[in-house]
């Protein structure tokens, strides 16, 4: 339950987002279901790893490196949606993702704040 209360986070993310930057192209809810689908696997199984591997970065910027590991995995995102001839999405540069990266990131966080994942998967296991 509380992976499907963050997919529908991200979908909302990834949604105004792609409202709000020029540079990021998506077109229907079917694809914005999916790429924000891809982004949470991908932020579940690499990001990880990467976060890990980049830490002594992370720690010297204090920080500010995960907004380049986050357009990274919203690249990574697009590439892999290019694949698939039923998703409809498209980034046009650095600056694009990184914006998108951006505000993913707060969205994300304060829909987080307001809808907690693990306190509904609790309640709804009760």
């Amino acid at each position: 339950m509380a992976f499907l209360v963050r997919w529908a986070v991200l979908t909302v993310a990834v949604w105004v987002a792609a409202g709000l930057v020029d540079g990021i192209h998506l077109d229907g809810f079917g694809s914005t279901v999916l790429v924000a689908l891809i982004l949470g696997l991908l932020n579940a199984v690499l990001r990880p790893i990467l976060f890990w591997v980049t830490l002594p970065v992370t720690v010297l910027t204090l920080g500010f490196f995960l907004l380049v590991l986050n357009t990274a995995m919203l690249g990574l995102t697009a590439w892999i949606a290019g694949k698939f001839d039923s998703i409809d999405f498209s980034i046009d540069g650095f600056w694009a993702a990184f914006l998108g990266a951006l505000i993913i990131t707060l969205v994300s966080w304060i829909f987080g704040w307001f809808v907690n994942p693990n306190r509904i998967a609790r309640s709804v296991a009760r």
